[in-house]
């Protein structure tokens, strides 16, 4: 073995462990395997745990890297796992510095960054589609949420750089790009002229004309800026798909949570969206069971999922993260949040079902990520009746679906 990154949570994780992949290599690393942790849920960082746990015992002569927001969070708890040689934060995992040092715990204080750096990657392995940083930490407390004491406070990298990330990518032969951050339409508050969002997406189509495909990964429902409603009503290689960051539908909910909108806000977004680009997707992420939640709150989220047509759902059951205000508040029993996380996962189920249905007989793009599997551009899981070559956007015709995905003959 030489070198093994094994990533968990979210888009930004993907892209970093490319860059830490860089460093790595750079510093001959060998024998060495890195983790880098997801801290969003407890489930995630019981994975994680469970990963070095597997790791020391399958490679227990394996040099062991624990990094990612639940060892920036917890640095010394992970440090003492059996196995664990080095434990690196958040800032310092994208260093060349922190790959060729030996200091066992490499852990900075985050909340006092104030800047984030460009990372130039050449690519990520076989993947079709390419994850850029645009965006890093949080500068909102919502009450149930640790990753702003992971990430630290909100960051913005400069439209420049982002460019000149996304022309390398093209040069690789990269089809899609999509644009991360953990709290994306904070985007450019805090780069000169203070752009937002919208903005750094006109202006990367424009000065890219040779970028197929664009994507945006989660985004908060109150924050769309008037850019970038123009650019979904006049952009088509913006895809139409959007990812908000919803967490329930309840008003009272949503309140005790600190978010920043209300459930009609997120219906008049998905309204407005459709109105502008006919056949827009959403998905959204789903919270079941937040301390308080009864039976009519609940109802509440389930009901939007149809009210505001949400049909990629990512459901967790409320799970309390230490150091945060909601889990100083009595949590209702797990099973009652499995049961409720279980019905908002049905509801989706069936929308999802219906909306690939809905396309049997369309033509469409899909962006094949493999020889038989790609995704459309509203994000819908296809799959090819006949090997397609990978890395390409293709014209399809859709010949049937399942529950889960769609079928398509190359048209």
């Amino acid at each position: 073995m030489t070198l093994d990154i094994r990533t968990f949570g979210c888009r930004l994780n993907s892209f970093e462990s490319e860059v830490m992949r860089g460093h790595a290599e750079a510093a001959s690393l060998n024998n060495t395997i890195i983790i880098n942790t997801c801290a969003v849920t407890g489930e995630a960082e019981r994975q994680a745990r469970q990963e070095v746990r597997r790791a020391h015992r399958t490679h227990p002569d394996a040099t062991i890297i624990v990094t990612g927001c639940a060892a920036q969070i917890n640095p010394q708890a992970w440090s003492a796992m059996p196995g664990v040689s080095r434990v690196i934060g958040n800032v310092e995992k994208l260093t060349p510095a922190a790959w060729i040092s030996s200091e066992p715990m490499l852990v900075a204080d985050i909340m006092q960054v104030r800047q984030t750096a460009a990372h130039l990657i050449d690519g990520f392995g076989t993947r079709a589609r390419a994850f850029i940083e645009v965006q890093q930490g949080c500068d909102h407390r919502c009450t149930f949420c640790i990753i702003p004491y992971g990430r630290g406070p909100s960051r913005s990298i400069p439209m420049g750089a982002i460019a000149a990330q996304i022309r390398t990518l093209l040069t690789n032969g990269y089809q899609e790009i999509v644009l991360t951050g953990v709290d994306l339409t904070s985007y450019g508050a805090d780069l000169p002229g203070q752009p937002k969002l919208g903005q750094l997406v006109r202006r990367l189509l424009a000065t890219l004309p040779d970028l197929p495909r664009l994507r945006l990964s989660s985004i908060d429902p109150a924050e769309i800026d008037d850019d970038l409603w123009h650019v979904i009503e006049h952009e088509p290689r913006l895809m139409p798909h959007l990812h908000l960051s919803v967490q329930a539908g309840s008003d009272m909910i949503l309140k005790r949570m600190k978010r920043r909108h209300l459930r009609q806000h997120v219906i008049e977004a998905t309204t407005r969206a459709r109105t502008l680009r006919p056949g827009i997707a959403f998905g959204a992420d789903l919270i079941a069971g937040f301390p308080t939640e009864d039976e009519a709150m609940f109802q509440d989220s389930l009901r939007l999922i149809d009210e505001a047509g949400l049909d990629y759902l990512h459901v967790f059951p409320y799970s309390a993260r230490t150091g945060t205000p909601a889990a100083r508040i009595p949590a209702l029993p797990m099973a009652e949040r499995r049961a409720r996380a279980a019905q908002l996962r049905e509801a989706g189920a069936r929308r999802m079902a219906q909306r690939l249905r809905d396309r049997i007989g369309h033509t469409i793009t899909i962006l094949a990520e493999s020889s038989t599997e790609g995704h459309s551009d509203d994000f819908a899981q296809v799959r090819f009746g006949a090997p397609v070559q990978p890395g390409k956007i293709i014209r399809t015709t859709i010949s049937a679906a399942t529950a889960t995905h769609l079928i398509a003959e190359q048209a």
